[in-house]
């Protein structure tokens, strides 16, 4: 701009080009021009059966989401009542998991359901499931999609 406030234009019949970009090839860079290779060259790693992600897994999550909560149209994964999946070398699964409430009506026989639908899972060797109250459950704990079947979003 200049001192009147309006801005200047100049026209020019050509620009010129901007300098290439070069890449040092010397022994003392870090980086060849080849890094990539290595890189692309590998496999993925191998997903164990017991891991996110590995059929056993995978398998266990789709069995916990079969099973709802009498009260709530939820299932329970969604719910946020399991805690946590361990999936030992040999396969045995350990559920560690909670009810809404301690005076939950299937606070006996819902922990039993969840080790019968584990156990049940292909690959699974045995099931086992803790049931604990700490941290209590609460409503934030739950999956959006739980919070949107229950209009709670």
């Amino acid at each position: 701009m200049n001192e009147t406030g309006k801005i200047e234009i100049e026209e020019v019949d050509a620009v010129p080009s901007p300098p290439k970009a070069r890449v040092d090839t010397t022994e003392e860079s870090a980086r060849k021009p080849d890094y990539l290779e290595g890189f692309l060259s590998q496999k993925p790693a191998e997903t164990g059966a017991g891991e996110p992600g590995g059929d056993v897994y995978e398998g266990v999550i789709a069995a916990l989401k079969e099973i709802y909560d009498p009260e709530i149209p939820v299932n329970i994964y969604e719910l946020g009542l399991i805690y946590g999946v361990d999936i030992t070398a040999d396969n045995h699964v350990v559920v560690t998991m909670t009810l809404t409430t301690p005076h939950c009506p299937v606070a006996e026989s819902m922990p039993g359901e969840v080790e019968l639908r584990v156990g049940a899972v292909p690959g699974v060797g045995s099931a086992e499931v803790n049931l604990v109250w700490d941290p209590p459950w609460d409503p934030q704990k739950m999956s959006d999609e739980a919070k949107l079947e229950l209009g709670m979003l």
